[in-house]
């Protein structure tokens, strides 16, 4: 209903003139990484092995979580959704990428490329709540450890997952909207590997300043106030953790949180560069390779990061591995 909403809306809203967005453009051309034959091989070579990893690693982590149930524990429930996120994460655009390697005109329809933009942006969304949500619980059972299993139920954390994906698809909707009733008279060339927001504002043939303000000030609340939300449970933990007599427990607490804290650091890193400030005016090259870490670099790494630093979870996925031999 919502993608419906986004394509079927009819009144031009927030545009200095009444043009419709169907007016002319049908179609847009994603230009991507405009070389030579030879290197977009090589490039379509490298990013299939990419987002096979990438999909394989999370699915592992999911199908680990799933069957050992003594990982059915908050923690690892947001780890398992997270992982799953990351599998249609990566899947909103790289397919249509590695189309776009092989094909001479590279070009998508006005109504995939905002499919695209909205499924891209609302996943990305998702994922900046529920790395907030994993933060906020480590921060209750290392500094709340006797009211941890009476606050962090399995009700209450199902209830947190639903709002973060929730929330995720519906942040972005109205700005969506908006601007797919933007006037596009041509050219109808990207110059970047997704379609993305500023590039269709540099596309469309009247101003909207309104719309285009309310893009940045969206994505830079969803940025920063969750970035704030995890600095501010992290150093909660920091501080409980070197009150810790233990040196086995501040072990064990940083070996926790060094991994997702790894995690947040490379997206929130390369998602800081890109939609904060709508009067930075990045090269095109920037906008790629920025889009390129925190669309496939990041959930590449981020079933290693978990995995390897992780007991339990690389234990879980010895278990899986077995039975898959046994079935064989």
């Amino acid at each position: 209903t919502i993608c419906l909403l986004i394509l079927q809306v009819s009144d031009s809203m927030n545009v200095s003139e009444p043009y419709s967005s169907f007016a002319s453009v049908r179609e847009f051309i994603l230009l991507g990484f405009s070389c030579e034959w030879k290197i977009q091989i090589l490039l379509f070579s490298l990013f299939t092995t990419m987002y096979a990893l990438t999909v394989t690693g999370n699915g592992a982590i999911v199908c680990a979580l799933w069957c050992e149930w003594r990982l059915h524990i908050p923690m690892y429930r947001f780890l398992g959704n997270f992982s799953f996120l990351e599998i249609w994460y990566v899947s909103s655009t790289v397919p249509k990428m590695l189309v776009n390697f092989l094909s001479d005109k590279k070009t998508i329809s006005f109504a995939g490329c905002f499919l695209q933009f909205y499924f891209f942006f609302s996943l990305g969304t998702s994922e900046c709540f529920l790395l907030a949500v994993m933060a906020f619980d480590r921060y209750l059972a290392i500094c709340r450890p006797l009211h941890y299993p009476n606050i962090m139920t399995g009700h209450f954390c199902t209830k947190l997952v639903i709002i973060c994906w929730v929330c995720g698809f519906l942040w972005f909707v109205i700005p969506i909207v908006f601007i797919s009733q933007m006037p596009f008279c041509g050219p109808n060339v990207i110059d970047h590997v997704v379609c993305d927001p500023g590039p269709l504002f540099a596309l469309a043939c009247a101003s909207a300043p309104t719309t285009q303000q309310l893009c940045y000030t969206l994505s830079s609340l969803v940025i920063f106030g969750n970035f704030l939300l995890i600095l501010g449970s992290y150093t909660l933990v920091l501080l409980a953790v070197l009150r810790m007599p233990s040196a086995t427990g501040r072990h064990k607490a940083f070996s926790t949180c060094g991994s997702h804290l790894a995690v947040v650091s490379l997206f929130y890193g390369s998602l800081m560069v890109m939609y904060v400030s709508p009067r930075l005016r990045h090269s095109a090259g920037i906008q790629k390779v920025a889009t390129l870490f925190y669309a496939m670099v990041t959930p590449l790494f981020n079933p290693l990061i978990y995995s390897l630093r992780n007991k339990e979870i690389k234990a879980a996925l010895r278990k899986v591995l077995g039975h898959l031999n046994i079935i064989q």
